[in-house]
């Protein structure tokens, strides 16, 4: 039995898919809980208009982004903060504050989960982050974290974790 899943289903495919399943599951699972409904000819055409739609449209948003990708690739954001002892941030740098700071250098607008950071920047230093725009589109940006008056030294990331690493 053919049917077009109308919501996602686990282990069996997305909605708008079209897919070849067993009569007792299609009639006794499926289309009761509205999860698909029979794939008539004019479903398919339907699905398949829709699906290719959907694949233009992500085709023209994968040339925006690779267009924003290529503006924020290798920019160099720069944040001055209170520095304590061992060159340890007073509060931290997150990616909210890069996603702000990246916005105001660009131009347009980055949503904060797309920074790559997997904890808040809490010493001082040099630092190279991802912006995963998509699968397989990644730029990468530098963000230097320094002390006021130029308090705490300015060091790349390796070192910088050497040194947390080595104080834990």
């Amino acid at each position: 039995m053919k049917v077009l899943l109308i919501q996602d289903v686990e282990h069996l495919g997305t909605a708008g898919d079209i897919k070849e399943v067993s009569g007792g599951y299609g009639r006794n699972y499926l289309l009761p809980k509205k999860l698909a409904v029979f794939a008539t000819p004019g479903l398919i055409k339907q699905a398949e208009e829709r699906l290719a739609k959907q694949r233009k449209l992500e085709a023209k948003q994968r040339e925006e982004l690779r267009g924003l990708a290529d503006s924020i690739n290798g920019v160099t954001l720069k944040f001055v903060t209170k520095v304590g002892e061992q060159d340890r941030l007073y509060g931290s740098v997150t990616s909210s504050d890069i996603a702000e700071k990246l916005q105001a250098a660009i131009g347009q607008e980055v949503d904060r989960r797309k920074i790559q950071l997997d904890e808040p920047i809490k010493r001082t230093g040099v630092y190279s982050i991802g912006v995963r725009l998509l699968a397989g589109l990644e730029p990468h940006i530098n963000v230097v974290v320094e002390g006021e008056n130029g308090e705490g030294s300015v060091q790349p990331a390796a070192e910088a974790a050497e040194v947390a690493s080595t104080e834990a």
